[in-house]
Parts: structure tokens; sequence; C-alpha cells
């Protein structure tokens, strides 16, 4: 008989974990509390806490090259990045490719998970959910898979004075549009994604926006050389075989061409590896025309405005502090998964240690940086192949000495704050969890059988399709989405396109150029160290 796998949120992780459960001819129960799938990146015009929340003119940081599932390109005609609508759309898309609809329960609530009395004998699970306004009810899984994601409970900190401030305030998980703050002064807390995201389109019709920061951030821009998306020149295994010193000094120097951190009063005491970047292509220029002013951390709070920590006083309407989540997830007994000040001891992201079998898991619930949809892919593949019994985990001592070395690791590499502490290299870890069920390119095998492809998946983009060419659930057309990432990417920009020999040559052609630049990079950093 097929196990029954319960898995929680059919946003992007819950979507790829019932398409998982497929693939291996087990039967998945997705349990949906709203009415649709997509989870934060379903727009919804009134915030709601506990669920994802974006706002209108959202456009997502990775490309469409390198967010997209292993198995389910995203179409050419796309944008190279994909405003939120079309991320969406996508989602609809695979759900609809794959038949993943009938598996979700939607309007369903999970109240409770945990152990069967026999778990130790069978490693199965009780969950118990609820559909609207009917009773709840409880059943008994094989297996269980959180895909409920770590953006949906705001932080608020405090600041003295606070409860003084008497104009408009509000998290950034409530923000939805910029013209609320037409003609006024305005003051976001944060220099993430989320806050210069919201700090450049306030910027637009606002009298004056002032970033609030205690350290300053790496900001990075989403195109690079020839217009081509960064993350697809960035994120490849030989860029991350670099010693971590040449690769943060890369970070940094490539920034910095762009925008004088120092000069413009961003440049953090960490390095570029120190702390998330932050990606923004129009902060600069929003700065260059006055309309956003970096502060630094705020000191108190009055009726009617802001002292900071430079002695400067500025009259205020409105705050909007962008100031991150904290990371819950409720409805799972605490003997099984406790999470305190966001860390969450897991082995790779996914399994608590402590259990004796790797029946449930966390899909999605690590902050790579690259994109999640790809990491969540990955995870619920592991996850199925150990239900499977394909491969196992292991030992519990192993497990936790994993976990303390990547804290340790992250409290030595990363500024101490409540968002480090999932932090994942996207190609390191991509490839990790790919080794555990043999689907990542092995370099020397396939250099012999194709010297191109082998290059291409070394010093090229590591696409997600990357990890579908061997393992379980092969893909036949993943050699045709390495060989052609980089024109796929920007395929939708001009109206007409040159023919496929063209953009095989221009492939070819920029590969080479990238990695001349790269030893050229190399090169200079060696000589300044001498």
């Amino acid at each position: 008989m097929a196990k029954r796998v319960a898995v929680i949120g059919a946003g992007c992780s819950g979507l790829t974990a019932v398409k998982s459960c497929l693939e291996e001819h087990f039967i998945p129960v997705c349990f949906e509390r709203e009415d649709d799938i997509g989870g934060l990146w379903n727009y919804n015009e009134v915030p709601k806490i506990g669920k994802g929340s974006i706002y209108s003119n959202l456009v997502i940081n990775t490309s469409k090259e390198m967010m997209a599932f292993s198995d389910f390109p995203i179409p050419e005609d796309f944008p190279p990045f994909m405003p939120h609508a079309d991320v969406l759309r996508y989602f609809r898309m695979y759900a609809d490719h794959f038949h993943l609809l009938p598996y979700i329960h939607f309007r369903t609530s999970v109240v409770y998970i945990q152990q069967t009395v026999d778990y130790q004998e069978t490693g199965k699970w009780i969950v118990k959910y609820q559909k609207e306004s009917q009773e709840p009810v409880q059943e008994i899984f094989d297996a269980v898979m959180v895909c409920s994601g770590h953006h949906s409970v705001p932080f608020i900190p405090k600041f003295p004075g606070i409860d003084k401030f008497k104009g408009k305030k509000l998290h950034s998980h409530s923000y939805r549009e910029a013209s609320k703050f037409k003609g006024n002064t305005v003051v976001i807390v944060g220099i993430g994604n989320s806050a210069v995201d919201i700090a450049v389109d306030v910027s637009k019709v606002a009298k004056q926006v002032f970033t609030s920061t205690r350290r300053g951030a790496w900001v990075i821009s989403r195109t690079g050389l020839w217009g081509i998306p960064a993350d697809l020149l960035a994120n490849n295994r030989f860029v991350f075989s670099l010693p971590r010193n040449i690769l943060q000094w890369l970070v940094e120097k490539t920034a910095n061409l762009r925008i004088d951190h120092k000069q413009y009063g961003l440049e953090p005491k960490h390095g570029a590896l120190g702390a998330h970047p932050t990606i923004n292509d129009e902060l600069p220029f929003q700065m260059l025309n006055g309309k956003i002013r970096i502060k630094p951390n705020i000191v108190q709070f009055t009726e009617d405005g802001i002292m900071f920590e430079d002695g400067s006083f500025e009259k205020v309407d409105a705050l909007i502090l962008a100031t991150g989540y904290d990371y819950q997830v409720k409805f799972v007994d605490e003997k099984v998964l406790k999470i305190e000040n966001n860390r969450v001891d897991l082995f790779q992201y996914v399994f608590p240690p402590d259990l004796k079998h790797a029946t449930f898991g966390m899909i999605g619930l690590v902050q790579s940086i690259g994109a999640v949809m790809p990491v969540a892919e990955i995870q619920a593949r592991w996850f199925i192949q150990l239900l499977k019994g394909n491969v196992q985990l292991p030992d519990r001592n192993v497990m936790w000495a994993d976990v303390q070395s990547k804290m340790i690791e992250m409290n030595g590499s990363y500024v101490k704050s409540r968002r480090h502490t999932i932090q994942a290299f996207w190609v390191e870890y991509m490839d990790t969890i790919a080794s555990y069920i043999q689907c990542k390119p092995n370099f020397w095998r396939t250099v012999i059988r194709e010297p191109d492809l082998a290059i291409r998946c070394h010093f090229g983009p590591c696409v997600p399709a990357q990890y579908r060419l061997s393992g379980p659930n092969t893909w036949p057309g993943a050699r045709n989405i390495i060989y052609n990432s980089f024109s796929r990417a920007t395929n939708s920009t001009p109206t007409k396109h040159g023919p496929v020999e063209n953009n095989l040559k221009m492939e070819s052609s920029r590969l080479m150029t990238l990695l001349v630049l790269l030893f050229v990079f190399v090169a200079w950093f060696t000589k300044s160290l001498i």
C-alpha cells in the first residue's frame, strides 16, 4: 500500500513536495489554509498575520533561469526578472502540468502535529486539521513535510519612545503600495531587500525618504555583464570553489565598481559575505537625486520625529519597519521542533537530529543566497528518497555535529543577527543535498563523455536543470537548458530572435569571456597580496 504524506502549505515548497511524492508513487495530502496556491506569491491587498506577504510592485530578485524548478523551465517569453504576478503564473503552470491540484485541500488549517503512540516502531504522525468552521479532524500519516514558509510573522523591535510617535506606523509585511505616503517624510528601518525595495518605491511619491541602518550593507545589482542576470554569472561551481577571502574580495570590488559604498554611506564594517547581500538596481540613483538619504540607527522617538545616533533629528510623517520576521511553526509539537530567536536545530535545515525516523522534515526553511524554489525542490527530493529507503540519514551524533558546525561557522562568518541563523551558500548547499541522492553532476565522468557539458556545469551557470542529468527521475530536456541558459535568460527582451546557431555561439563566447575575467580578477587579487 502506498505511503501517505501530509504536506503543509501549497506555496512553492509545498507544490514541489507534492510533485516529489507523486514521482515516487506516494500519496500526498496537502493542506492549504488559503483558497489558492502560491503562498506569499499570491498577492492580497489585505495583509494577514501568519501569511506571507508581498507588495504590489515587487519584482523577484533571482532570474528565471536560476529560480525555475529543475524539470519545468520557465517559458522563454517570461521576463528575466519576474513581477510577482508572473511568478504566481509560473506556479499555476507547474501545478497544472504535473496535476497537483487534486491533492490540495484548500481553506484547511493544520491545528497540531505529533508523533503516534507507536512512532518508535512505525515512524508515523498524527495530523489534526480543520476545514473552515467545521469540526477538527485527525488522521495518521506515514510522513510529514512542513512547507509553511518563514516570512509570515513580523518581528517588531523595541525603540525608546516608539509608542509616543503619532505618525503612521507599519511593518513591511503590511506595505502594499506607495500612494498612501505621497508628500510625506518617511523613515524606513532596515536595509535588507524589502527595506530598500520599499524605500525606492516610496521615494517616487514621498517628500523625503530616510533609510535607517545599524550596519550598512553591500548592495548588488540584479544585472551583470552584457545585461545578463548577475546570479547567472555568479552562481557557478568555479566561483564558489575559490577561497572565501578571494570570493569576498571579488564581490566587494564588483559592488564598488557600480557604487562607491563608502562615499554613499553604505559601507558596512563586515565583509560582503558577512551578511545577506541587498539586491537593488535603483537605490544609487534615488540617492543621487536626493530622494533617499541614509541615516544611522535610531536613538529616540518623539511625537512627531526621530533622533538618530549621529545627533540629527528629523520630523517624520510615517515609519515603515522592514525588520524581518519571527520564524514560527506553532502547530508542531515542541518536542519535535523548537525554535528560539529564529534558531532551529535541523540537519541540513531539514531533519530534527533526535528523531528516530526520517519521516518529518522542514522544506524551505533555509535562507540561501539564491532562489529558494530549487532549494525546496532538492530538499523534497531528498526527503522522498529517504522515505522510499533508497538513501539513509547519517548517525544522530554525526547530524548533531553538522548542526553545531554550521552554527559555529555562521557565528564566525556572519554578523550576529536574527536573520543569520539559517544561512547557506546556494551552490554549496544544492550540491551537498544533491550528492545524497546521486544527482550532483560528476565533473570527471562527464568530461570524458561530453567535455562541453562538463565545462558548462563547472564554469557556467549552475542552473537547476543540472540536477536532472543523473540520479532519480532524470529529465531529457536538462541538457538543452544548460546549453542555452545565457540566451534563454534574455530571450524575452528583444522583438526578434537570432537563429539558434547564433545563440549557441553567443553562449560559448560569453562563457569564455567570463572565464578570462575570473582568472584576471584572481590574478589581480593574488598580486595585491604580494
